[in-house]
């Protein structure tokens, strides 16, 4: 029988492991890209983005509050609609969340140390994979701090620009007319974003009080993550426009300075390399929590199931998640990588969905499963066609494996 973890973290701990990956991915990572998809409209992205990830997180509590164990909609698929469909959302999750991993440790790398950026993201797939082996608890105390210094400077940068006098009202700027497919390519990419929430999810089994922590951990997470989102969007777009805003490579510290606020620029990239570490600390947890329960069902290897302790935490599963990761790291493109993970996020909260229609009160989850599914379908295309072969490698895979294990046990007879 497999050893339970340990239940250490409380509500406001959960919350901060949320934003600590909702705000981190969000305002450093996925805007420029959203920007030049929708143009213009990348405030409406955001609001479908958000209507979307609303949908989910409601889903997500509520099974949540049903089956508070680690793996998240791993555990939801496979005890609402059969074991296939459970496989498939936590093959989505971890290769979706490994690319977000890679993702973030490179925004990492760029606002460090730009001529060195892979070197700087390995180091950092790294350091947080050896504390977060050391134990949960340690590690949802450094993102609690890192959360604390990111709302700080992003406070900073709106109050700032605000107060500049060189922000110009939206509507008052020129460019292109946003289209339909944009906004939507931009909310699929936005979500990224948002997909924190998981991250809440997947430490079931080491919430205190899961079944009221987890759903109320869920909805303060992304609330307060929607108001920093909407106007950190607000600010720097009054100030660089979608267009400058869809070229910029750091569109927070472009902003900055543009508005003329020079001093205010180095501690805007040191929040960046801050926020995009607490949220690669908490994927790292994430992911690896989601590989504990696939492990547990022999999914994967059994070995990766192993609870070690005194620290109560999965290290075998830790360090095989940050040994793909610093690979991964060491070759990724940034906004390739977000692509790919938005996908594979969105197939992941699509079958939650499904999972919650199971329960009734169907309007939210069949607002949710749609809106994933549209999302997906509407990335660049690069990303789904890389996407839609990787899950249907992973579904060979367990329908092989399905098969052998049946030949064996007829066999056996």
């Amino acid at each position: 029988m497999s050893t339970p973890l340990s239940r250490r973290l409380g509500l406001t701990d959960a919350v901060t492991i949320g934003l600590g990956s909702m705000v981190g991915a969000g305002v450093f990572a996925a805007f420029a890209p959203a920007a030049a998809a929708a143009g213009p409209g990348l405030l409406l992205g955001l609001a479908v983005a958000a209507l979307v990830a609303y949908c989910n997180a409601s889903s997500s509590a509520r099974l949540a509050a049903l089956y508070p164990q680690s793996g998240g909609t791993y555990v939801y698929g496979r005890e609402r609609l059969g074991p296939f469909w459970g496989y498939l959302a936590g093959w989505a999750f971890v290769v979706g969340k490994t690319a977000s991993c890679a993702a973030m440790a490179m925004t990492v790398g760029i606002y460090v140390w730009p001529q060195q950026a892979h070197a700087v993201a390995v180091s950092a797939v790294a350091a947080l994979t050896v504390l977060s082996c050391l134990g949960v608890q340690r590690s949802a105390l450094l993102t609690r701090v890192i959360v604390a210094v990111v709302l700080a400077v992003l406070t900073a940068v709106v109050v700032g620009i605000a107060a500049s006098g060189s922000a110009r009202p939206l509507w008052a700027q020129s460019g292109d007319t946003a289209t339909v497919l944009g906004v939507l390519q931009a909310g699929g990419l936005l979500f990224f974003a948002f997909a924190g929430y998981a991250r809440i999810a997947t430490l079931g089994e080491e919430v205190r009080d899961p079944a009221r922590t987890i759903p109320r951990a869920i909805r303060l997470a992304l609330a307060v993550t929607l108001v920093v989102y909407a106007a950190v969007a607000v600010a720097v777009m009054s100030v660089l426009g979608s267009a400058g805003l869809a070229v910029a490579h750091a569109p927070i510290a472009d902003a900055v300075a543009a508005a003329g606020l020079h001093w205010l620029v180095p501690a805007v990239r040191a929040g960046a390399a801050l926020a995009a570490l607490g949220a690669l600390l908490a994927l790292i947890l994430g992911v690896s929590r989601t590989t504990l329960a696939m492990a547990r069902d022999q999914h994967l290897p059994p070995v990766l199931a192993t609870v070690h302790q005194p620290s109560g935490v999965p290290r075998y599963a830790e360090i095989a998640v940050g040994t793909v990761v610093a690979v991964l790291a060491a070759t990724v493109d940034l906004r390739g990588a977000i692509g790919f993970s938005s996908f594979g996020v969105l197939v992941y909260y699509a079958i939650a969905n499904c999972a919650a229609l199971t329960l009734g009160r169907r309007m939210i989850p069949v607002v949710g499963l749609a809106g994933c599914l549209l999302l997906a379908l509407t990335l660049p295309r690069a990303a789904v066609l890389a996407g839609a072969v990787v899950l249907a490698a992973g579904a060979l895979i367990y329908l092989v494996r399905s098969r052998t294990r049946r030949d064996r046990r007829f066999g056996a007879r």
